[in-house]
């Protein structure tokens, strides 16, 4: 298996750097996640294929696929877990480790968690209109009119807002997140 910097192999690491990523070992490959993820259409490998590739050595193509920048942090694959692994905070773990190894670039991926932590920032949470449309008109325009359709269909539905809404309390939100920033800054 190939060796990050400091020796251990990307499933290592993976797991030392996540808070509760040692439970990764126990990974059934049940595909709850996958099955679980809002996102996972738009994902070139599902979480649990991520995992199976990590645990089998592939770390170049762990670290280019596009899964953890499609995250969108909902956190519905990690309640659901059987195993309780904590496959949201693995996927902010890979995301670090992309960016160190130089894989992060400006790509579609990285523009779509850019663009939901915009939206969370601005209103508190996600917009998937919003984002849906922002993605497909800037790097996929063609897409943008194959699922204009299905976007009104949803909204039609009650299943999709076609305009954000903020959050109760914004303030103390703000608060939290300049905080966080703060702290991952490294200021104390």
């Amino acid at each position: 298996m190939p060796n990050t910097p400091n020796g251990h192999t990307l499933y290592q690491r993976v797991m030392a750097d996540t808070p509760g990523g040692d439970s990764l070992i126990t990974c059934l490959q049940c595909g709850t996640c996958g099955g679980s993820c809002p996102s996972a259409a738009d994902m070139d490998s599902t979480p649990r294929r991520l995992f199976a590739m990590l645990m089998a050595g592939m770390d170049d193509e762990v670290l280019k696929s596009n899964t953890p920048w499609y995250c969108v942090s909902c956190y519905y694959c990690t309640v659901r877990c059987p195993q309780n692994i904590p496959i949201t905070e693995i996927m902010y773990t890979l995301k670090q480790e992309a960016i160190a190894r130089k894989y992060y670039d400006r790509n579609p991926h990285t523009d779509w968690a850019n663009s939901f932590i915009g939206y969370v920032e601005q209103y508190g949470r996600g917009f998937e209109f919003g984002l849906a449309t922002r993605y497909h008109l800037t790097h996929n325009p063609l897409g943008a009119v194959k699922k204009t359709g299905l976007m009104f269909d949803l909204a039609r539905k009650g299943r999709v807002a076609m305009t954000p809404e903020r959050i109760e309390n914004m303030p103390q939100l703000t608060a939290i997140l300049t905080e966080a920033k703060r702290i991952a800054g490294g200021e104390q």
